[in-house]
């Protein structure tokens, strides 16, 4: 069965908990390192995707416990959140190869030159 590409967060959430286990915040603040800055997760949108993964048998809690009165949940890949990490790694690097290769092949000369 051919897996779906991921959404970018989605994505960066997996790769997010690939190295460790962490917990929600520590995964927005991994998500925005990873990304540049360029992806900020809002706690609804992680705690949703998240349910989502753990739904979907891509991650899992590692471990639960009680912080200042409020439970805490660190997540962590499962062999399947890992091929699934692996084959959307393996897609944009295909993506990104193909897309150098045809700019390449039409890359421009130096100017007044006859390609």
């Amino acid at each position: 069965m051919k897996r779906r590409s991921l959404q970018e967060p989605t994505a960066l959430i997996l790769c997010a908990v690939a190295d460790q286990p962490r917990h929600g915040y520590a995964i927005t603040q991994e998500v925005k390192e990873i990304s540049g800055g360029r992806v900020t997760l809002r706690t609804g949108t992680l705690y949703s995707a998240l349910q989502r993964l753990l739904e979907d048998g891509q991650i899992e809690v590692h471990s639960e416990e009680t912080v200042s009165g409020r439970a805490r949940r660190t997540y962590t890949l499962t062999p399947e959140g890992r091929a699934t990490l692996v084959a959307e790694a393996e897609r944009l690097r295909a993506t990104a190869a193909e897309a150098e290769r045809r700019l390449a092949a039409h890359r421009p000369g130096p100017k007044g030159a006859i390609a």
